[in-house]
């Protein structure tokens, strides 16, 4: 029996966990779900426990939908931000194992600059 494989995009900031998963082309969405979308705390978005379930919603979405195997991307915000993803990617995994999908590779594609991209802000910098 063959898999039917798609890929999981996790974007995990320090404010929001999103959690999108593709066909194995990434042109056609299956499955997304978001911290904001399991919560009615605005404070709570970029927690574990909200990634963990928002990741159980979308697998389970994506389940039902016949994928049977996930290759995982993780991304951090990037460029002049944070190059490490925020509190909620981890458990997002975690809860992608749990919930009886198989894992295929586990790969980071945060965007990093060569040279550098210009921080907000200005020219005189933030003014308080």
């Amino acid at each position: 029996m063959t898999d039917k494989i798609g890929v999981a995009h996790i974007f995990s900031s320090a404010n929001n966990t999103i959690i999108h998963i593709t066909d194995i082309t990434g042109a056609e969405t299956i499955a997304r779900c978001t911290g904001g979308m399991v919560t009615k705390n605005d404070r709570d978005k970029g927690n574990a426990f909200q990634a963990m379930l928002a990741a159980k919603r979308a697998v389970e979405e994506a389940k039902s939908k016949g994928i049977t195997k996930l290759n995982i991307r993780i991304r951090a915000p990037g460029g002049h931000l944070s190059k490490n993803p925020g509190k909620g990617a981890q458990p997002a995994i975690r809860a992608i194992a749990r919930a009886g999908i198989r894992i295929g590779d586990i790969e980071d594609v945060t965007p990093v600059p060569h040279d550098t991209t210009r921080k907000k802000g200005g020219r005189r910098g933030r003014r308080l």
